[in-house]
């Protein structure tokens, strides 16, 4: 698992490594204190992905306003 700051993060490589941490997580061949890191890191790695989400979207809203088109979003499933 990559130890790289979450905040230098794309989106890609932060899901992909949320994905990791989950699965370690899940698969429960950590020791309690690791578990408890990987927790806290999956804890910031999915506010990351939410964040560049929600500024996704706002950008598509952007564009969409300056076309002229309906805007709205609806909320990606699962964050």
């Amino acid at each position: 698992m990559s130890d790289k700051p979450v905040e230098t993060m794309s989106f890609e490589d932060a899901m992909a490594a949320l994905e990791q941490v989950v699965g370690a997580l899940e698969r429960g061949e950590v020791p309690l204190e690791q578990s408890i890191a990987l927790y806290e890191r999956g804890a910031t790695l999915k506010a990351h992905c939410a964040k560049k989400l929600a500024e996704a979207e706002e950008k598509v809203e952007l564009i969409r306003a300056q076309e002229g088109r309906a805007v709205g979003t609806a909320p990606a499933e699962g964050m």
